[in-house]
């Protein structure tokens, strides 16, 4: 078996890194090139199969390659008040973004969701809008809170789940390789390679419907913004559990920053664009005002303590 070391674990990243791309991209290169879509429930079936391609490669370099437990990854379950942080920080994020919207050129507010309405008619039939548009003025509760309670629900239990395929990977095996690097140069990397993994799903419209090309670099700017958020919360709480909570409840809350504004596009608004963007840039700032030591302390230190 391989000893862990300096080089070892820059060895034991880049192999990593090489299998996870050369998995996910061969899926969904597959996928794609027999018919399938990313809409519909064998979309659905495909984008949860290329969440865990990380979980399967970092199980089988943990195990088959180092011989090592997977408990050294840390993927406790026992809570503590950082799992609230995970749960509960995306949807600051959410409403953050959504606030940060309104100040950007050609963005309104739009309460009665017109701007969201106006994002589904391509998708949608004439009479399908107007059921929606009917069953938000009938609501007795506006959709948003409906939004905001599915979303917290559905990010500690199914999304949590989905979410811990990429975690494990990411946050787990990557972040413990790179723990040499430092907290930020940490981060940085996972961020770029977090980014363009998602390529292949990305040119197919994922995400960036509007700019599936330039969505690509996108997606690599949010994950940069992103990962040192998902990087403090994984080490701080001590396990990769935390760090699959929110990542399952950032994808099941990002939809309400885009739900009460009209107008924009995917590069503006919402969680991952530009006000998200700027949205995670207030948050990483705080993150360095409130936890000044995680920068001058080398994650194998929080790794082993």
């Amino acid at each position: 078996m391989l000893q862990m070391g300096a080089v070892t674990d820059r060895n034991g990243a880049a192999l990593f890194i090489t299998l996870a791309y050369l998995f996910s991209y061969s899926l969904a290169t597959l996928y794609w090139f027999s018919g399938g879509r990313l809409s519909g429930v064998d979309g659905l079936v495909m984008l949860v199969g290329y969440m865990f391609v990380p979980l399967v490669v970092s199980v089988l370099l943990q195990k088959l390659v180092y011989g090592r437990s997977l408990r050294e990854l840390e993927i406790s379950p026992r809570p503590n008040r950082w799992f609230l942080v995970a749960w509960l920080l995306p949807l600051a994020l959410a409403f953050l973004t959504f606030g940060i919207s309104l100040i950007l050129p050609g963005i309104q507010y739009s309460p009665g969701m017109e701007g969201m309405l106006e994002r589904y008619k391509d998708a949608l039939t004439p009479e399908q809008l107007e059921l929606m548009k009917r069953q938000i003025a009938d609501s007795p509760i506006h959709p948003v809170w409906i939004a905001v309670v599915e979303g917290l629900m559905a990010g500690i239990t199914i999304n949590a789940v989905a979410g811990f395929g990429e975690e494990l990977g990411w946050r787990g095996f990557l972040l413990k390789q790179l723990g040499y690097m430092g907290f930020w140069r940490s981060s940085l990397v996972i961020g770029v390679v977090w980014g363009f993994w998602h390529a292949p799903l990305i040119i197919q419209g994922y995400n960036y419907p509007q700019h599936p090309t330039s969505g690509v670099f996108m997606m690599t700017v949010f994950t940069v913004l992103l990962s040192p958020v998902f990087s403090c919360v994984r080490l701080r709480a001590k396990s990769v559990v935390a760090a699959a909570i929110i990542h399952g409840t950032l994808n099941a809350t990002y939809g309400i920053s885009i739900m009460l504004i009209k107008g924009g596009d995917d590069l503006t608004v919402g969680v991952m664009g530009l006000a998200g963007f700027m949205a995670l840039a207030v948050i990483n700032l705080g993150l360095l005002g409130y936890d000044r030591k995680i920068a001058k302390r080398s994650v194998t230190e929080y790794l082993t303590e």
